[in-house]
């Protein structure tokens, strides 16, 4: 698609005559030039490669001016010329306001377009409202930020303007317009990442890092590890690469955007799986550089290091991780802080005081994805406080569940070492809190 979205001369010409024809606009030349200003600030916006921040709040403030004003046949393309602009802001200042101001004003453009002609001539077709507005819409409002609800309503949204596709050149260039349906369905593709529908992901997504991130999500879901680490090494790599870009295309500004620092994580991981430790350790340290405040990271240094054989080094990773984690916990409330301390604990061969840091863990809000993991690392903990009775059975039956990141063979080993006959030890009557 064009980077940027290009009215043709003929269309803005013929704005500003209807505009200068209109017997409220002629007769007010205040009007006329407000008119011709706001159409020169969102050129302005839309012309450039890289928008400044005062260009859209100018563009913002004369396509506000103008919707008093405006008949009802300039209002959806007012309206969508101030939503642009305000969705070029929100790019800047990564504001939710704007974005969802943006929203706004793309739907009000979607509201507006019927009433553009009082009673259309009769055998000849309304023209459709262009499907590019509420793909925006919904882009503004993925941006503001997502929750299950806001995801389902964008992915009917976005799906229905896909299906019947219309791109009228009264708002839009077509081929900009099929550029910005086309990002939606980058979107449907996140959407469905989110979800953990990698097949239905794999369809939707196009290039730009995330074909290969969808790959390495479906070998890491097979236990291929290897093909993981070196698919999310080919995305890393892809993202690295449009980030650098200085003036990035609109399909690259309001298409989903990766946390890289969260990437790198990820394929720190693989790459730990796969058995290439120091590989993993080299890169976790730069993710950990791009993005200090991911707890994740540093757990899985930690992991890297144990399996280096580092293990004072992973001690220190794992107080990295817990301090991290309550650093950026509200009201130091942290399921995962209390986690990564338990297994800090663990390690110190402290074990009491580790199972009571998992039982936190359980008891506080830990991310769902982990929360198996410290039901196993409680159980773990319990046997290796010597409470085999209390504790094997349970562990036994937690490993399934548990990510590949738990140390399985450390447990199966420890179980193992518990007699089959073994009597309920000290911690047997503390059941889940």
């Amino acid at each position: 698609m064009a980077d940027h979205l290009h009215l043709r001369p003929s269309m803005r010409l013929a704005i500003l005559t209807v505009l200068a024809a209109s017997a409220g606009w002629a007769a007010d030349e205040q009007q006329l030039a407000l008119a011709l200003k706001a159409q020169a600030d969102f050129d302005r916006v839309q012309l450039s490669p890289l928008p400044q921040l005062r260009d859209t709040s100018a563009c913002i403030q004369t396509q506000a001016a103008l919707l008093p004003v405006a008949s009802r046949t300039e209002m959806p393309l007012v309206r969508f010329h101030k939503g642009f602009c305000t969705l070029m802001r929100a790019a800047i200042t990564h504001q939710a306001a704007d974005l969802q101001s943006a929203a706004a004003d793309f739907d009000a453009a979607v509201q507006a377009w019927p009433a553009r002609i009082e009673k259309p001539p009769k055998g000849i077709p309304i023209e459709p409202v262009s499907s590019a507005l509420p793909v925006l819409a919904s882009i503004a409002r993925l941006e503001a930020g997502v929750d299950d609800r806001v995801a389902a309503a964008a992915q009917s949204a976005i799906e229905a303007a896909l299906e019947k596709p219309a791109c009228p050149s009264s708002v839009m260039a077509t081929a900009d317009c099929q550029g910005i349906l086309q990002i939606g369905r980058q979107w449907l593709g996140w959407i469905a990442l989110r979800g953990h529908r990698f097949d239905e992901a794999a369809k939707d997504f196009s290039g730009s890092g995330w074909s290969e991130w969808v790959a390495g999500r479906q070998a890491f879901d097979q236990r291929n590890y290897r093909r993981a680490a070196e698919q999310y090494r080919l995305a890393t790599q892809a993202w690295d690469r449009l980030a650098a870009q200085p003036a990035p295309a609109l399909a690259v500004r309001l298409g989903p955007q990766p946390d890289l620092g969260l990437a790198l994580s990820e394929l720190g991981g693989a790459q730990l799986l796969a058995g290439d430790t120091a590989a993993a350790i080299a890169t976790l340290d730069t993710a950990i550089k791009r993005d200090p405040d991911h707890a994740w990271s540093f757990y899985l240094r930690a992991r890297a290091k144990e399996a280096a054989g580092q293990s004072d080094a992973a001690l220190i990773d794992y107080n990295l991780a817990s301090r991290t984690a309550f650093a950026g916990a509200k009201d130091l409330v942290s399921g995962e802080a209390h986690l990564y301390r338990g297994m800090l604990l663990y390690r110190r061969k402290d074990f009491s005081r580790a199972e009571d840091e998992f039982a936190s863990a359980l008891n506080f809000d830990v991310p769902a994805n982990l929360r198996p993991d410290a039901v196993a690392w409680r159980h773990l903990a319990t046997v290796a406080g010597g409470a085999c009775g209390a504790g094997r059975d349970q562990l036994q039956r937690a490993l399934p569940a548990a990510s590949p990141f738990f140390p399985a063979n450390e447990a199966q080993a420890a179980i193992a070492a518990c007699p089959a006959t073994a009597a309920v030890g000290p911690g047997a009557a503390n059941g889940p809190k």
